[in-house]
C-alpha cells in the first residue's frame, strides 16, 4: 500500500542521525587516505570541504523546510529544476551513498580483522553486516533511532579520547608542510568532502521529521558544526603520527598503536565498529527513502513505491542489495572515490535547485547556493576520469532502465 511516513523525529533526533551518519567512514577512513594523499594539507583540505559541505548544508536545509517529502533532491530536481535533473539527483544518490555504505561494510571488516589479528575475508563480513543490519532496519525505524544514539555518544566519546592522547603524545612529531600539487590537493578536498555529506541523511528524512521548516535547519548546521571540530582534531593527530600510517584501511587503529596504551587500539577498533554500524543503519534507511520517492514517482519500479507496515520495505531490501554488490569491490579506496565523484555531481544539483526557490522560500542568501555549486563542480573537476566514466554509464544505464519501465506502464 502507498501512504506517508510518520512524523516522529525531533530536532535531537535529527543530530544524531547526522551524526550517524558522518562519524563513520569519513572519520575513521577518508580522513587517512586524505593524509597518506597531501600530509599536513590534509588540515585546510577538511576546512576547504567543510566550507562547501557548509553551502551545500544551507541549500539543502532551506529546500527541506520548504518541500519536506522524502526524497531529498530528487525531489528538489522534480520540483525546482525538470524531471531529468531529478532523475540525476536521484540516481547520483543511490550510487553515491550505496558505494559510501559499501566502504563503511568493508571497514568494519578492516577494523574487525585488526581487532582480533584474523585473516578475514573482508568481501565475507561485509556482506553479512549489510544482511543483517537491513533486518534491523526493517525492524522499525524507532528501534534504529535509539541504536543510533548510543553508537554516536560511544564513538564521539572514543575520537574524543584519540584526539587528546594523540596531541599529547611524547612519540608525536612536529607536522612537517609536505609538497602537495594543487590536482592532489582538491582531490583530497573531494574525497573529504564525502565525509561530511551525512547531513543530507535529515534532508532525506523530511517526510519523517516533526515541524520541518524549524527542525531541519538547525540540525543540518550542528551537525556540520560537530563533525568539522572532530575531523580537524583526528586529522591533526594522523599528522603527528603520520609515520605509523601503514594500514589505510584503518589509520587511527594503526595511529592508535604507535602513541598510545594498548587498550587505545582496542577502544578505537571497537569504536570504528560500531561507527560503521550507525553509517550503515542511516544509509539504508536514507537511500529507501529516496527509492521510495522514484517508486512513487514511476522512475523506479512501482514497488520500490509502496509502504508496507508504514515501512518502505521493498525499498530497502533493494538497496541493501545495491549495497552488497558494490561490496564486492572489496577495496574502501575505490569505492570511496566513486562515491565522491557521484556525491558531488548530487549537491551540485542541490545547489542549482536551491537557486530557484522565492520569497518565503528563501532562507539563506543566494550567494551561498552559488558558492555550493561552484565548489562541488571545481573539486569533481579532479576527480580521476575513470571513477567519471563509471558515473555516466550508471547514470546512462538508469534512464534507459527509467525508459523502458515507462514505456510498459504505458502500454
Amino acid at each position: 500500500m502507498t501512504g506517508t511516513l510518520k512524523r516522529e523525529t525531533g530536532l535531537v533526533g535529527a543530530v544524531l542521525l547526522g551524526l550517524g551518519s558522518m562519524l563513520g567512514s569519513g572519520v575513521f577512513v577518508s580522513i587517512g587516505l586524505a593524509e597518506d594523499m597531501v600530509g599536513w594539507w590534509v588540515l585546510p583540505a577538511i576546512l576547504l570541504a567543510a566550507v562547501v559541505a557548509g553551502c551545500n548544508a544551507l541549500s539543502s536545509a532551506q529546500l527541506a523546510a520548504s518541500h519536506a517529502k522524502a526524497g531529498g533532491t530528487y525531489e528538489y530536481g522534480y520540483v525546482f529544476l525538470s524531471p531529468a535533473a531529478g532523475f540525476t539527483a536521484g540516481t547520483m544518490f543511490l550510487l553515491a551513498k550505496s558505494a559510501s555504505a559499501a566502504t563503511a561494510a568493508l571497514a568494519f571488516a578492516a577494523y574487525l580483522d585488526a581487532l582480533i589479528g584474523a585473516d578475514l575475508s573482508l568481501v565475507h563480513v561485509a556482506l553479512s553486516l549489510v544482511a543483517a543490519l537491513t533486518a534491523l532496519v526493517l525492524a522499525g525505524l524507532r528501534r534504529a533511532n535509539w541504536l543510533n544514539a548510543v553508537i554516536v555518544l560511544l564513538v564521539a566519546a572514543a575520537l574524543g579520547v584519540f584526539v587528546a592522547l594523540g596531541s599529547a603524545s611524547q612519540t608525536a612529531e612536529s607536522p612537517v608542510l609536505t609538497q602537495s600539487s594543487p590536482p592532489d590537493f582538491f582531490h583530497a578536498c573531494a574525497l573529504l568532502f564525502v565525509a561530511f555529506t551525512g547531513y543530507g541523511r535529515v534532508a532525506t528524512m523530511a517526510e519523517e521529521v516533526r515541524d520541518p521548516r524549524r527542525t531541519i535547519p538547525p540540525a543540518i548546521l550542528a551537525t556540520i558544526a560537530v563533525t568539522t571540530l572532530l575531523y580537524i582534531g583526528v586529522g591533526h593527530v594522523l599528522t603527528l603520527h603520520a609515520g605509523s600510517l601503514t594500514e589505510a584501511a584503518t589509520p587511527l587503529e594503526a595511529a592508535s598503536r604507535a602513541f598510545g596504551p594498548e587498550w587505545l587500539a582496542i577502544v578505537i577498533a571497537v569504536a570504528a565498529m560500531l561507527a560503521m554500524i550507525g553509517v550503515l543503519l542511516n544509509l539504508i534507511l536514507g537511500l529507501s527513502r529516496v527509492l521510495l520517492a522514484m517508486g512513487r514517482r514511476g522512475d523506479a519500479p512501482k514497488l520500490f513505491g509502496e509502504l508496507r507496515g508504514g515501512e518502505p520495505v521493498a525499498a530497502i531490501i533493494g538497496m541493501a542489495v545495491v549495497v552488497g554488490g558494490l561490496c564486492l569491490l572489496g577495496d574502501v579506496r575505490v569505492a570511496w572515490t566513486f562515491s565522491a565523484v557521484t556525491v558531488l555531481v548530487y549537491y551540485a544539483i542541490t545547489n542549482a535547485a536551491a537557486l530557484r526557490l522565492q520569497g518565503d522560500e528563501r532562507l539563506f542568501p543566494r550567494w551561498i547556493a552559488w558558492i555550493g555549486l561552484a565548489g562541488c563542480l571545481g573539486l569533481a573537476a579532479f576527480v580521476p576520469p575513470l571513477y567519471w566514466l563509471w558515473a555516466v554509464l550508471g547514470l546512462g544505464a538508469a534512464f534507459v532502465f527509467r525508459t523502458a519501465i515507462r514505456h510498459r506502464h504505458s502500454r
